[in-house]
């Protein structure tokens, strides 16, 4: 860069910023990157350097502008251009039917309109706006006539371009664009922060929806950086331009910009709308944010204008509220759970209770805290929360219903398992039981070791695991291989089949890579893709317990707390007596050739793989695995942009997608041959 002239810099600083918006569209928002993280970090890292030089170059909509900056004050207020509105709702077909009279009623064009069907996603409603193509402003719905500016925080959502359109086209941005959307944290990236922030004594969130809320609204735009939060964009409020006229053509424009928009039905009738309303009712469970309805829109929204307001709702749209998941119910005890690195977590016991179709006996009660925070006492009559699959919580104690006999509630100062001292360290949420010797610690790190995706002993359940410690038989996870026919036999429900089928899992699991077994060791913040790294700067576990602690941050990825906890790991004594039993059991792991992924020539290099169905050859993460180690991605959504769709029996809807679009397509044999060339 020393060489090159202001303008020159100037054009590359402009080609990087487009590159780097670019593939932040292909993986946040399309899911299909088009170059490895590695190649990515090498443009990021380029232009934040150029802009280190110059920072008079520095614009908002560039993308080193993410990361956000220092604390505000206070959020300052912006006007809408017009009036954010709610919508009506009903709770029911009969509710829908008649929502449809009273505007059939009001303008017969409504009998031949058609309607689109999209998800009522439970989050927090943004509205942006674009100048030019660069986003320039960014605001909370407010009252709907005023709201808050939250511009640098939704900076930091990569789901969100800062400059539109994405991909080039032949077409400009609107001189001016005004869009609503929704904000929120998907329910699985929700389930991993709140596990990362359990296993290290930090407080956990209660739901998806208040975490994204309260993510978007810190004074600190760098904490927001640190939340999963991503995007739906679904209306536009005001353009520049000349825009489609009905709701699913403007979805389709807004995708083509560069939004992320939600999947929306159009439906020829009501009849069709009913029934795409009841297809996502029952997809529920299966969608990867909250949702508490669907949303029925005229589809003609010429027609939809002119039907004008009730009170402040549109009547050319209608929420349709699925059934609720909070119901209330007596608590009758708290329990108390003993994670495998000693974290104490309380429960409810609850009296048995149906919450969308299920009996719900016992929910979480997060963390001490909590409770306390919540003032939820034994014998509360309490609200309670369940939401998809995810696990059902206390919401809180219907305080009006108390009797006095309730009981406040004190945490405890002994293992509930082993009966020894816990801890309580000032400045952390968790409680720990620091017995290393704990029953339940064990019983849940052999639980982990065994998982499918650590050593994948099949056959080893957690009833098994614990009728081996019950049984004294394992004291360790390294005991598993020593483990004798014998001994199993004398085990109830163990017949010979069964203890041999047992054993023969056990014995497979030697032939698992290094990297399957440092991620079965239970490493605080050490999981699969870092085990995988680790593998690829150390030959053994020798040499990893050898590693220091600025030797480790080093490596790509790892910073300083993974570094202390591999550090403090091999520094227990207990762990390296675990190590010399997995030495002496003659399993012992070794990397034959150690050498950066980045530089080792792989078949799969930059392409990507859809997996539907089940392989007989493979387990499902064996597969995924398997592609990884050739180079390659596994994806979720099948595109035209799809290298390979990976078949194996009992496929899904992904196979016709994938005909459709004239995907290449792979069974197993196939998948091998294509990797070994």
């Amino acid at each position: 860069m020393e060489n090159q002239s202001p303008s020159q810099l100037i054009t590359r600083l402009e080609e990087l910023r487009r590159q780097v918006h670019f593939h932040n569209f292909r993986y946040h928002v399309l899911d299909d990157p088009v170059i490895s993280d590695y190649e990515y970090d090498q443009l990021v890292q380029e232009l934040r350097q150029i802009e280190a030089d110059h920072p008079e170059w520095i614009t908002p909509d560039s993308p080193s502008q993410r990361a956000g900056s220092a604390p505000s004050e206070k959020f300052t207020k912006i006007r809408h251009p017009s009036q954010i509105l709610s919508l009506a709702s009903a709770s029911d077909e009969e509710g829908v039917r008649a929502w449809y009279e009273r505007i059939r009623k009001l303008d017969e064009r409504v009998a031949q309109t058609s309607f689109t069907v999209e998800p009522k996603i439970d989050g927090l409603t943004v509205v942006l706006h674009y100048q030019d193509g660069v986003f320039v402003q960014g605001a909370t719905r407010g009252d709907g006539e005023v709201g808050e500016d939250i511009t640098t925080n939704l900076k930091t959502v990569r789901a969100l371009p800062l400059r539109i359109p994405v991909e080039p086209k032949d077409s400009e941005a609107p001189g001016l664009l005004v869009v609503r959307g929704e904000a929120f944290i998907t329910i699985k990236d929700f389930e991993a922060l709140n596990k990362r922030l359990e296993e290290a004594g930090e407080k956990t969130y209660l739901n998806p929806r208040n975490t994204a809320a309260g993510s978007l609204r810190q004074l600190d735009s760098s904490l927001t950086a640190t939340r999963p939060l991503t995007l739906l964009v679904y209306a536009i409020i005001t353009a520049e331009a000349d825009l489609p006229v009905s709701q699913y053509e403007r979805l389709e424009y807004l995708k083509s910009l560069g939004f992320p928009v939600p999947d929306a039905k159009l439906c020829m009738d009501l009849e069709g709308a009913i029934t795409a309303c009841e297809d996502l009712r029952q997809k529920r469970d299966h969608l990867p944010f909250e949702a508490d309805g669907s949303v029925i829109k005229i589809n003609d929204l010429g027609l939809a204008e002119s039907l004008g307001f009730v009170g402040k709702d549109p009547r050319g749209a209608l929420a349709v509220k699925f059934p609720a998941r909070e119901v209330t119910t007596n608590l009758l005890e708290i329990g108390v759970n003993v994670g495998r690195t000693g974290v104490l977590t309380p429960y409810a016991v609850l009296e048995p209770v149906e919450i969308g179709g299920v009996i719900v006996k016992q929910a979480t009660l997060h963390n001490f805290d909590y409770i306390a925070e919540k003032d939820i006492r034994v014998g509360d009559r309490v609200a309670v929360k369940r939401a998809g699959d995810v696990i059902p919580y206390v919401i809180g104690p219907i305080e009006s219903t108390r009797t006095g006999e309730e009981r406040p509630y004190v945490p405890p100062e002994i293992c509930p398992v082993c009966d020894q001292p816990v801890e309580h360290f000032e400045g952390e949420v968790a409680w720990y039981c620091v017995n290393a010797s704990c029953p339940a610690q064990l019983i849940r790190h052999l639980e982990h070791f065994v998982s499918r995706e650590a050593m994948d002993i099949v056959g080893l359940g957690i009833k098994i695991v614990e009728q081996l410690v019950n049984a004294g038989l394992v004291s360790d996870v390294a005991d598993l291989y020593s483990l004798r026919r014998d001994d199993l036999l004398k085990l109830e429900g163990f017949a010979e089949k069964k203890a041999d089928n047992l054993l023969a899992s056990v014995e497979a699991s030697r032939k698992q890579p290094l990297a399957r077994l440092i991620n079965a060791l239970g490493i605080r913040s050490v999981g699969e893709v870092m085990a995988v790294d680790l593998t690829y700067h150390y030959r053994d576990l020798d040499m990893l317990s050898r590693a220091g602690f600025d030797e480790l941050q080093q490596i790509e990825g790892v910073g300083p707390n993974i570094s202390q906890a591999i550090v403090d790991w091999f520094a227990k004594a207990r762990n390296r007596d675990l190590l010399e039993k997995f030495r002496a059991a003659g399993f012992w792991p070794k990397v034959e050739d150690i050498s950066p992924k980045s530089e080792t020539e792989q078949p799969f290099e930059g392409l990507s793989f859809v997996i539907t169905g089940t392989l007989p050859g493979f387990t499902r993460e064996g597969v995924k695995e398997f592609i990884e180690n050739h180079g390659g991605k596994v994806i979720d959504s099948v595109s035209k942009k799809l290298s390979y769709l990976v078949l194996g029996e009992n496929p899904g809807s992904k196979l016709e997608k994938a005909r459709f679009l004239n995907v290449p397509i792979l069974d197993e044999e196939g998948l091998k041959k294509l990797a070994t060339g």
